[in-house]
């Protein structure tokens, strides 16, 4: 892995960039209407009492950092697309998603900017630790402390999840959001009734 000060200065400078880019605004507005598509069971709902209102700014600069960071390792790796997989939490990698699906203005900016802004869900690990090398090219890139909130460590997630489990199983929904037993059909003729 690159050296925090060879990683942080890079990934600064290409958020300043994507700043500067004619479609950055765009990217940002974009980012936050895909808001009806962020109905997650383990991402955004580990945050303690989420709100979209509240948290979908601040998120969405936290993810805009890290893909600035991804970008800054893929470069300085050669294209490393293994290395620039950094940890990190799951609600900043929601939101990664929300932005990355604005395939065309991402695209564009990647073109415009020479940079690549990888993202390869089979090789993301969700064991994001406080102190790991993420959170040096973070602090390398002089952008302060990190909002915990957001930037939950994976045993926090794994312990909210828990909680999240027993509370969605209350209202039938299983194995945290990948199943459930509603009949929809028999929902809708006790309604008609």
């Amino acid at each position: 892995m690159p050296a925090p000060e060879r990683v942080g200065p890079r990934a600064a400078e290409i958020l300043d960039a994507m700043r500067e880019h004619s479609a950055w605004d765009r990217l940002n507005s974009s980012s936050m209407r895909y808001s009806s598509c962020w109905a997650t069971f383990t991402g955004y709902p580990t945050i303690s009492q989420w709100s979209l209102e509240r948290d979908a700014g601040p998120l969405l600069v936290e993810a805009l950092r890290v893909l600035a960071l991804k970008a800054a390792v893929y470069e300085l790796t050669g294209g490393d697309e293994e290395a620039a997989e950094l940890l990190v939490p799951a609600p900043v990698d929601e939101m990664i998603h929300a932005v990355l699906a604005q395939f065309t203005l991402m695209s564009g900016m990647q073109s415009d900017l020479g940079v690549t802004f990888p993202h390869a869900t089979e090789l993301e690990d969700f064991g994001y630790t406080r102190g790991c090398v993420t959170d040096d090219y973070y602090a390398a890139a002089g952008w302060g402390d990190q909002p915990l909130r957001y930037w939950l460590d994976s045993a926090e997630v794994g312990r909210r999840l828990a909680i999240l489990e027993r509370q969605y199983g209350a209202a039938g929904i299983a194995r945290n959001g990948r199943g459930h037993a509603i009949d929809f059909d028999a929902e809708t003729e006790a309604v008609a009734v």
